[in-house]
């Protein structure tokens, strides 16, 4: 797998629209400050690829792709695979509720010579070539089918991610062995074994077929084919018999056709004739219509008398006037003589409130007076108060006294207080105040009542104002209304007289629906005789349309009875005249049938001599006796033909059967996979023991025992040591030899599509010593000149990226890291 493009946006740190050309790029670098984002232009191409990234710790962080606040992100890889193209894209959204999920995933092999700078130019999905996965689902076949490794096998192989870059030099025989049977494509031979014991099996199973059928065409010898050959002949005999007594046979038939014809033909007409008969009351069809005329136009008389009535006393009553100002009026006058008795009841509760509002108001300023008097008896006593206190301080003082508590003038404990002294000033003034103000409070809860009561009464008179100027309003109203209206007696007879032309307009409309109604019914009774006597003349027609092939006299068509009459006399007639007929025709009837019998007689001899059984059409029989006679006989010879193809078969089978499972046990027995993986183990170790010893100065070479790793440190008197001893930089050059050794060493043996086009390193180079770090670049140079592997290390030591032709600087601002090529 090697990248050629990567456009990223929104992904974790690139926020906006980033793309990273790899095209020409055979040997770069990755470097920038810690933490702009170096490793992330790898956890894209991870992304693209398998969905997850290995520092995320599995599909679960799937929300680490979004970059802060982003709502979507978006990665597109072009990459080439085994000499093919392809485009893969992977697309996740956070939703309304803050999950983050795959919106949409593919991979797409792109047409050949496709140029990636047209992604530039905005092309449709369309564009890109044809759909190799369209769903997440899809994606983990076709992406593994694509580059040839798993998720976990690309990232110990092609892209070592920061943490994992020794997984490949640590992981488990068993885990290190599937790497390698993918990478060479040596799980095929397993295959080849497998298929192999599949097609033995079909082989096998076709044999047992092919013999069952060979069974079930063990009657096809030279006996059954003359016995064939026999029937063919014998049916064909039959044939030519009935071929010549069928043609006598119809003709007695049709005979006999004919003559039964005739005498059904004569048996209908005499059945026609003898229905000929007129329908029950035709005779009072006519009378009955007369009647029902007559009735319809009395009714249609008495409609018109009662219509000139109603329309009589609609005038009548259109001239007594209006209804309703009649009715307006009277009320008119009912109204004024309520509301004049009400006038006096409300002119009387007026001069009541007034009274009693006058009287409140004059309790109210008495109740002010002697409150004002209270309160300068109050002010009296407060003066003399503080007059006796003046001349008498002491007994002022002891009043605000208690025992035990401290004297305010002297600060000294008072024990006990000593009594006022009977006749004190002092205390005459308190009581005297006491009761003056007792008096004033009196008062003034007089005057509050007495204000209340007035405000009431106040209330009461406003109202009853108000009322009884509403009272006049209305009268004057009504006086006015009244001004020149009739007296109440003249009205009540005018209404009177209303009702009077309104009943009798109401039983003249009555009377005019009801001779309406009954001239209907008359006009119903009408069209009711009138059908009959048409529905009579129907059928009469029917009938003699019926007979116009015998010719049937003409009718009267004014009288309906009189053409019934003629017409069922003249059927009597004909009728008689056709049963003298019938007697000679049923007697040819019979002799012909007679005749048609004998020759189905002859016919049944024929087939019952052939070992037949009788059909109603001998000549289609005789010719499937033929047909079936002749397809036995095809049928022999073609199973005689698939007998011997059958045999053809069968050796070839046999044949197919015995080389698969000899290949199937040649494979097996073997073992050739395990040796050919033995072979590869050999020659990775080989390879990366050569770059480990020009890593470590010579110190160290690499081997395998079993399966596992192991280091021989030569300045250590070759003493051999696990690679989970080694120390951090020890461990990150074992790993690195084994990195270029996949790269360099294995390639080159792979079958299959998981071809090492390209490395990645990100780790490590910061650990290593200036002597070692020389080292590394020397080997990643002499990689990367072969020119046929893509060589990248992610790094921010300046010693390593001044080496590398092609560097992609990666920066990070405020908002979002950008990528920028330099160097080449």
């Amino acid at each position: 797998m090697r990248p050629m493009r990567l456009d990223m946006a929104g992904f974790t740190v690139f926020r906006d629209e980033t793309t990273v050309d790899f095209t020409d790029a055979d040997f770069f670098a990755l470097v920038g400050p810690t933490g702009s984002g170096k490793s992330t232009v790898l956890d894209a191409i991870c992304f693209a690829l398998y969905g997850t990234v290995p520092r995320w710790g599995g599909a679960r962080g799937l929300s680490n792709a979004l970059a802060p606040s982003a709502g979507e992100a978006r990665v597109r890889l072009v990459f080439e695979s085994a000499g093919a193209r392809y485009v893969a894209t992977r697309v996740v959204r956070r939703d309304s509720r803050g999950n983050v999920k795959t919106a949409n995933a593919g991979l797409q092999l792109m047409p050949a010579g496709f140029d990636v700078t047209k992604l530039d130019t905005g092309l449709s999905p369309e564009d890109l070539g044809e759909v190799v996965a369209g769903t997440p689902a899809e994606m983990e076949r076709a992406v593994l089918e694509a580059v040839g490794l798993p998720y976990e096998q690309f990232t110990s192989c092609v892209v070592l991610p920061q943490g994992q870059f020794a997984d490949f030099l640590h992981a488990k025989p068993a885990t290190r062995q599937q790497i390698l049977v993918n990478l060479l494509g040596l799980g095929v031979y397993e295959e080849v074994q497998k298929r192999a014991t599949e097609r033995a099996g079909q082989a096998e199973a076709r044999l047992e077929a092919v013999d069952r059928m060979l069974g079930g065409l063990a009657d096809v010898d030279d006996a059954a084919l003359a016995d064939a050959e026999t029937g063919v002949a014998r049916a064909r005999e039959l044939a030519e018999a009935v071929a010549a007594a069928v043609p006598e046979r119809e003709l007695a038939r049709a005979a006999a056709r004919d003559a039964r014809a005739a005498l059904t033909a004569l048996d209908a007409e005499l059945a026609v004739l003898g229905g000929v008969r007129p329908p029950d009351g035709v005779a009072e069809v006519a009378r009955a219509v007369a009647a029902a005329r007559a009735g319809a136009d009395a009714a249609a008389t008495a409609v018109a008398l009662a219509e000139e009535r109603e329309e009589k006393l609609r005038g009548e009553l259109a001239g007594a006037g209006d209804e309703s100002v009649l009715r307006l009026l009277l009320k008119a006058y009912a109204d004024r003589d309520r509301l004049a008795g009400e006038a006096e009841s409300v002119r009387a509760a007026l001069g009541a409130a007034e009274g009693e509002h006058g009287a409140a108001v004059a309790a109210l300023a008495e109740a002010r007076s002697a409150a004002e008097r209270a309160d300068a008896a109050l002010e009296a006593a407060f003066r003399a108060h503080e007059e006796a206190k003046a001349t008498d301080q002491a007994v002022a003082l002891r009043a605000h006294l208690v025992d035990g508590a401290a004297c305010p003038v002297c600060e000294q404990v008072v024990p006990r207080v000593p009594p006022v002294p009977a006749g004190s000033a002092v205390t005459e003034a308190v009581a005297a105040g006491k009761a003056a103000r007792t008096a004033s409070d009196a008062a003034k809860r007089v005057v509050q009542e007495r204000d209340a009561a007035a405000r009431d009464l106040e209330r009461v008179l406003l109202h009853a104002r108000a009322e009884h100027d509403q009272l006049a309003a209305r009268l004057a109203e009504l006086d006015g209304q009244l001004a020149g209206a009739a007296a109440p007696e003249a009205l009540r007879h005018d209404l009177a007289e209303h009702a009077r032309l309104r009943r009798e307009l109401e039983e003249a409309a009555g009377a005019v629906r009801a001779g309406r109604d009954a001239a209907r019914r008359a006009r119903g009774a009408l069209d009711a005789a009138e059908e009959r006597l048409r529905a009579a003349w129907r059928d009469f027609d029917a009938i003699r349309d019926g007979l116009a092939r015998f010719g049937p006299p003409a009718a009267d068509r004014e009288d309906v009875a009189a053409a019934w009459s003629a017409l069922t006399g003249w059927a009597g007639g004909e009728a008689q005249r056709r049963r003298a007929e019938r007697a000679g025709l049923a007697a040819t009837v019979a002799e012909a049938e007679t005749a048609a019998a004998g020759v189905d007689k002859r016919i049944a001899g024929i087939f019952a001599s052939a070992g037949l059984p009788v059909d109603d059409e001998p000549v289609r029989a005789a010719a499937v006796a033929v047909e079936r006679a002749e397809a036995a006989h095809r049928r022999l010879l073609e199973r005689r033909e698939q007998a011997a193809e059958l045999r053809e078969q069968r050796a070839g089978h046999e044949r197919d059967a015995r080389v698969a499972r000899t290949l199937a046990g040649h494979l097996r027995a073997n073992n050739f996979e395990r040796w050919l993986l033995a072979e590869a183990l050999d020659l990775l170790v080989d390879g990366a023991s050569r770059i480990l010893r020009e890593l470590s100065g010579g110190q160290y070479d690499l081997v395998h025992d079993k399966g596992e790793f192991f280091v021989v440190d030569h300045h250590d008197a070759g003493l051999r040591r696990g690679v989970r001893t080694l120390s951090g930089g020890e461990t990150f050059q074992a790993s690195l030899a084994l990195a270029l050794a996949l790269s360099e060493q294995l390639a080159g043996m792979s079958t299959t599509a998981a071809s090492l086009e390209s490395i990645v390193l990100d780790e490590g180079f910061g650990t290593l010593d200036a002597a070692t770090l020389d080292t590394v670049a020397a080997t990643l140079e002499s990689l990367a000149a072969r020119g046929d592997r893509m060589v990248g290390v992610v790094t921010h030591v300046p010693a390593l990226a001044e080496r590398i032709p092609v560097r992609f600087e990666v920066r990070k601002n405020a908002r979002t890291a950008r990528v920028e090529r330099t160097g080449l």
